[in-house]
C-alpha cells in the first residue's frame, strides 16, 4: 500500500490531494503533510481529512512516495534536513520549477526521483503535467507518477532536456492564455459590452477551441481556415494578429520563460 507525503502543503499540493483522494488512488488516512504554515495544515486536516505535521522527516519516516511541493529555493535545504531517512526504498517526486534531478541526486544519492512539471489548471482537474524519470527511477515509479498526475489532468513523459521549454509552454502558459482572454475580454468592454458577459464570451471561446484543438484531430491551421471566410470578419482580425507580428511576439514570450527557467537551475 502507497502512502504519500506531502512536503509543503501550498494550492498545487492541496490540488494533487484532492485529485488522488476523489480518484480513489489514495485515501485520505494514508497521505502526510508537513508545512510551516499552522492555518494551511489547520484547513487540509479539516478539509481532506490527511495527517499533518510541522516536521519534514515525520512525513519521510512514515511514507514511500514524498512529493516536494516547496518553492525551488528552498528545495535544496528541505533535501539536506531529510536526507538522514531517505531510503532507495522510497519515491521522491519534485514539483519544483528549475531544480535538476541531477541535483536532488547528488543530496540524497541513489534515490528513484521523478521530476514534475505540472501547472495551475491542476486546481480544477485540467492540468497538464510533464513528468522525467531520473538516474534510478524503473518503470514502475514513472507510472506511479504519471497515475498520480491525471488524477488531476493530462500527463506526458518528457526527456528532463526539454523541461524548460515545458516550463514556457505549460507551466507559465495558463498566465499567457489568461493575459489574451482578458485583453479580449476589454476590447470587447471598449466597444461598448458590459465586462462580465465579454469575459465570459472570451473564456468561453477559450475552452471552446482548445477542445476542439484536443478532441477533432485537426491542426489548428486547418481550424483556422475552417472558420475563416475569405474577405469576411475573421480574415479581417487575422491580418491584424500578422501584421503585428503575433507570432514573433509568441516565439520571444516562450523563449524568454524557457531562458529564465533554465536560469533557476543554476
Amino acid at each position: 500500500m502507497n502512502k504519500i507525503g506531502f512536503i509543503g502543503g501550498g494550492k498545487m499540493a492541496t490540488a494533487i490531494m484532492n485529485g488522488i483522494i476523489s480518484s480513489g488512488y489514495c485515501k485520505s488516512e494514508n497521505i502526510f503533510v508537513s508545512d510551516k504554515n499552522e492555518q494551511a495544515l489547520t484547513v487540509l486536516k479539516e478539509k481532506n481529512k490527511v495527517n499533518t505535521t510541522f516536521d519534514n522527516a515525520e512525513v519521510v519516516k512514515n511514507c514511500n512516495i514524498i512529493l516536494f511541493a516547496v518553492k525551488p529555493f528552498v528545495l535544496r535545504d528541505v533535501l539536506n534536513e531529510i536526507k538522514p531517512y531517505i531510503t532507495e526504498n522510497h519515491l521522491v517526486l519534485s514539483i519544483a520549477a528549475g531544480i535538476s534531478i541531477k541535483t536532488i541526486e547528488e543530496i540524497i544519492g541513489s534515490v528513484p526521483v521523478v521530476r514534475i512539471m505540472p501547472n495551475t489548471p491542476a486546481l480544477v482537474n485540467a492540468g497538464m503535467s510533464a513528468i522525467c524519470g531520473g538516474t534510478y527511477a524503473k518503470e514502475v515509479h514513472k507510472k506511479i507518477a504519471l497515475d498520480i498526475f491525471k488524477s488531476v489532468g493530462e500527463v506526458i513523459e518528457a526527456e528532463e532536456k526539454y523541461i524548460d521549454i515545458i516550463t514556457a509552454i505549460s507551466g507559465s502558459g495558463p498566465a499567457f492564455y489568461y493575459y489574451v482572454i482578458d485583453e479580449i475580454a476589454k476590447a470587447g468592454e471598449k466597444l461598448g459590452l458590459d465586462y462580465k458577459t465579454c469575459l465570459k464570451l472570451s473564456a468561453q471561446t477559450a475552452l471552446g477551441s482548445a477542445k476542439m484543438v484536443m478532441e477533432t484531430d485537426v491542426s489548428p491551421e486547418q481550424l483556422i481556415i475552417n472558420v475563416t471566410t475569405p474577405g469576411g470578419c475573421t480574415a479581417v482580425g487575422n491580418d491584424v494578429l500578422k501584421e503585428n507580428n503575433i507570432s514573433g511576439i509568441m516565439f520571444e514570450t516562450i523563449e524568454k520563460t524557457a531562458k529564465k527557467a533554465y536560469e533557476l537551475g543554476k
